[in-house]
């Protein structure tokens, strides 16, 4: 499946942004699909995961109630709302998706098998 992400930006802290990740082609009920991000000089980390059969989500320790996951299936797109952004949000953010995952390896990069380009999110002080 190709993935291409979009919504980054310039924000200030404290705002909110939504990013976009729609799916070209067949989305199988196995699969889930993720937001990762980078910022300089770090790994990638897992921020958010939704399984795509029952719509199940899952979030890094301390994102959860800031950042929320969803998707429209009509559409093929999984959504990441941010909100009360702060600068250490600031990174490349990318979407992934991976069938057959089971949960210990969500948080993973290497156990995606389809990434998005990724999209910068800068929040200024």
């Amino acid at each position: 499946v190709q993935l291409q992400a979009s919504g980054g930006g310039l924000v200030q802290a404290g705002g909110s942004l939504r990013l976009s990740c729609a799916a070209a082609g067949r989305i199988d009920s196995d699969y889930v699909m993720g937001w990762f991000r980078q910022a300089p000089g770090r790994e990638r980390e897992f921020v958010a995961v939704l399984r795509w059969n029952n719509g199940g989500t899952y979030y890094a320790d301390g994102l959860k109630g800031r950042f929320t996951i969803s998707r429209d299936r009509a559409k093929n797109t999984v959504y990441l709302q941010m909100n009360s952004l702060k600068p250490e949000d600031t990174a490349v953010y990318y979407c992934a998706a991976a069938s057959r995952l089971i949960y210990s390896s969500f948080g993973q990069p290497s156990s995606y098998s389809s990434w998005g380009q990724g999209t910068q999110i800068t929040v200024s002080s």
